[in-house]
């Protein structure tokens, strides 16, 4: 069955769609910049993931920019018309070392013209080189808060291994947190690593006990703590798989797709955080209707509503 044309309302103004910097002038500053960096060549499990970064900004058009108005909670923007976003495409083969280079490249170029910038990936390899380049010169200050069931600290180079070879690079454990961890998808060697490390773990079940805007407040306090930038790793197999089945590695218990969404703008708002980076989202093996593709998409309008509201 061929798919049916979006509808047409001049009242209802679709997202996404948005402009290239190439076309605004070379020094134009730029609220949002949205960078595809498609990695999926080292996942530990079988991936389209490369498949992503598009997949999200066709989504993005089942969307407007408007965000309802809320009577219990003070004003806040209520669209996102008043931002600049832009888009500078995706990172061409963002994997291996040269394809690391070109995507370190790609989001300091982005950090350096943005108040800030969401890398849309790709396997959780995307991390490195996102928070490499959104950080620079600044890495021996920067934070990393991570939303995922894994801890990310396995040797080798892989979607698995992110966390592990930031704090190689130079970021200082102590200041990196990790909310979301999960029962049954770690190991007792990994968990004692990030225990060494000096990281910060915010169990699944804890979020059952507190208010997901309580333990984001907590690890942006950590993270940001000696002043630096701070970047968020958004895995979205940190969701339960029944709202993110397009996640390989998600599971049964995880966050809902509200938190998932609460999480995003609440990084958007905070002033530390620089740049984010969804991952982990196949979109070649998504349920029928697109869920996990769908909240992905989500995620980024999200995060631009929280930006909209710092």
């Amino acid at each position: 069955m061929t798919p049916r044309p979006l509808s047409v309302d001049p009242l209802w103004p679709r997202t996404g769609d948005w402009p290239a910097p190439g076309d605004f002038p070379a020094d134009a500053h730029f609220d949002l910049t949205v960078l595809g960096i498609p990695t999926w060549r080292t996942s530990l499990s079988q991936t389209g993931a490369g498949e992503t970064p598009a997949a999200v900004r066709a989504a993005l058009r089942f969307y407007s920019a408007f965000v309802t108005p809320d009577r219990g909670v003070a004003p806040a923007a209520r669209t996102l018309a008043g931002l600049t976003i832009v888009d500078a495409g995706d990172v061409d083969e963002p994997d291996g070392p040269e394809g690391e280079t070109r995507a370190i490249a790609g989001m300091a170029d982005a950090a350096a013209r943005s108040t800030a910038v969401l890398a849309l990936g790709g396997d959780n390899a995307l991390t490195v080189p996102a928070a490499l380049g959104a950080w620079g010169a600044e890495l021996p200050t920067a934070g990393l808060v991570t939303l995922d069931a894994h801890h990310d600290l396995r040797d080798g180079v892989s979607n698995g291994s992110p966390v592990r070879r930031l704090i190689e690079a130079g970021l200082d454990g102590r200041r990196v947190v990790q909310v979301g961890i999960a029962d049954f998808a770690n190991s007792a060697e990994y968990s004692a690593r990030a225990r060494d490390l000096g990281i910060t773990v915010i169990h699944r079940d804890e979020l059952h006990r507190r208010p997901i805007e309580d333990v984001m407040a907590e690890a942006f306090e950590i993270a940001g703590g000696a002043g630096g930038p701070v970047h968020v790793d958004l895995d979205v197999d940190v969701c339960d798989r029944s709202v993110a089945p397009g996640c390989p590695a998600s599971v049964p218990g995880g966050i809902s797709a509200y938190e998932l969404r609460k999480v995003a703008r609440a990084a958007g708002q905070h002033p530390s955080v620089r740049s984010l980076d969804l991952a982990e989202v196949d979109a070649t093996a998504d349920a029928p209707d697109g869920r996990t593709v769908r909240l992905t998409a989500l995620a980024v309008l999200e995060f631009a509503a929280g930006l909209a509201a710092r």
